[in-house]
């Protein structure tokens, strides 16, 4: 008795053992399922054969699974043929936008070496104070422009990256923000933006990208393209 309950137990932990060391299966495709079809029928008890009636609605079941499987591979092969097509009308109208006049949001740009840039900012009314303050990768303020323009709408200035010490700064990343105090004394909205000509475009694995300014853009920075 004891050498029969042994046994079991040693079946049991074999069985556990190999149910743990074989990977699951979370999903069944169109071959998986015949193959399972086809041993239940060959396994089927023939003085109880499987009801035609359910057999028919496995069938269906089957072709169900099939046609979808080829409708999924269909809608990613479309997928793919229309995002290459999207891509290359991107790249195509991009190339007809080299000397047009851009407005890039976003308060990033890179100094290159380009020797001066157009910062800019739209104010949603008249300001009473409006100033400027430089970053760089690090964070660090490193010019602070004061006393701009306090009309309402657009407003820009040229700056020659140049410190608050009057040296010229090192090309590299840099962002800016605008600091806007209404007549009231509240801090007002500004949005900023770049100003510049797109003088070439490249193109990547990301799509097309303008060149303005000796810096790099996506299209999804352009605000508005003006001659």
């Amino acid at each position: 008795m004891i050498s029969s309950v042994n046994t079991t137990t040693n079946n049991t932990q074999s069985s556990s053992s190999s149910t743990s060391s074989t990977p699951a299966i979370n999903t069944l495709d169109k071959n998986s399922f015949m193959k399972l079809l086809i041993a239940q029928m060959q396994n089927q008890d023939p003085m109880s054969p499987m009801d035609g009636t359910q057999f028919a609605a496995q069938l269906a079941q089957f072709s169900s699974l099939e046609q979808l499987q080829n409708l999924n591979t269909s809608m990613t092969t479309s997928i793919n043929a229309n995002y290459a097509l999207t891509q290359s009308i991107n790249n195509t109208l991009s190339s007809t936008l080299i000397g047009k006049n851009v407005k890039l949001g976003g308060g990033s740009f890179q100094n290159n070496g380009q020797g001066s840039i157009d910062l800019g900012y739209t104010l949603p009314s008249n300001a009473s104070s409006v100033s400027i303050s430089v970053l760089d990768s690090n964070g660090n303020v490193v010019k602070t422009l004061n006393n701009l323009p306090t009309a309402s709408g657009d407003n820009k200035l040229s700056w020659d990256f140049s410190d608050n010490n009057g040296n010229t700064l090192p090309q590299g990343s840099y962002t800016y923000t605008v600091n806007a105090t209404g007549s009231d004394g509240s801090t007002m909205t500004a949005t900023p933006f770049i100003e510049g000509t797109i003088s070439g475009v490249q193109f990547g694995a990301n799509g097309a990208s303008l060149m303005v300014g000796n810096s790099q853009y996506q299209l999804s920075d352009v605000m508005e393209i003006f001659n």
